[in-house]
């Protein structure tokens, strides 16, 4: 996760800012803004103990942490490693993962804060919506500071229905929809120099 750190980092200092790309970001389905149609198609896009898990950290936060490590019930996919959870294209991505040499220096703070309490924040009663904010960077002139948002459209982790919902509701996002990517395309080969030049030279 990460989507609610970008869009609060958006929100509240965005003069830090000189840019931002966000990647697949984990959409909040509480957020006010999204149509209850929206949030229906995403909703039960998710496999069933996705929606649980979800259900739990937004409703029941104090009980997140037992839901995603009992195993009574099936938990979130993601924390559980299910492989249900990777798409045809995410496969073959999947590897990069497992061999990663920084995942000790990621959970630092412990499973709880990096794991668990993300899904509370991410999840949780939020007091505003991105989908109710003003453009960050108005009046910043022609050298207008962008907003990139990439999807996946066979993102299983996250349903690129909110994004794409999100785009079409804040105009001064550059929205990237990916037709045959799952949510890992940022390790495919090639992916992370296309995103860094859309960010500093505005390709679009």
């Amino acid at each position: 996760m990460g989507g609610e750190i970008m869009w609060s980092c958006l929100k509240y200092i965005p003069h830090r800012l000189a840019g931002v790309a966000i990647l697949a970001p984990v959409g909040n389905y509480w957020w006010s803004g999204f149509p209850p149609e929206v949030f229906e198609e995403a909703w039960y896009v998710q496999f069933p103990q996705d929606r649980r898990a979800v259900w739990v950290a937004h409703h029941l936060p104090w009980l997140t942490h037992w839901w995603n490590t009992q195993n009574l019930f099936p938990s979130s996919s993601v924390k559980g490693k299910n492989p249900i959870i990777l798409s045809k294209e995410d496969l073959p991505l999947s590897q990069k993962f497992i061999d990663r040499t920084y995942k000790e220096q990621v959970r630092q703070l412990g499973e709880h804060d990096s794991l668990h309490r993300d899904m509370m924040v991410g999840f949780g009663k939020w007091s505003w919506s991105p989908l109710e904010m003003e453009k960050p960077f108005a009046g910043a002139g022609d050298g207008e500071v962008k907003v990139h948002l990439w999807h996946g459209v066979k993102d299983l982790f996250v349903p690129v229905q909110l994004s794409r919902y999100i785009s079409k509701r804040l105009p001064w996002v550059i929205y990237h929809e990916l037709p045959t990517a799952g949510h890992l395309f940022p390790v495919a080969d090639g992916m992370p120099d296309v995103i860094v030049r859309s960010l500093l030279l505005g390709d679009e």
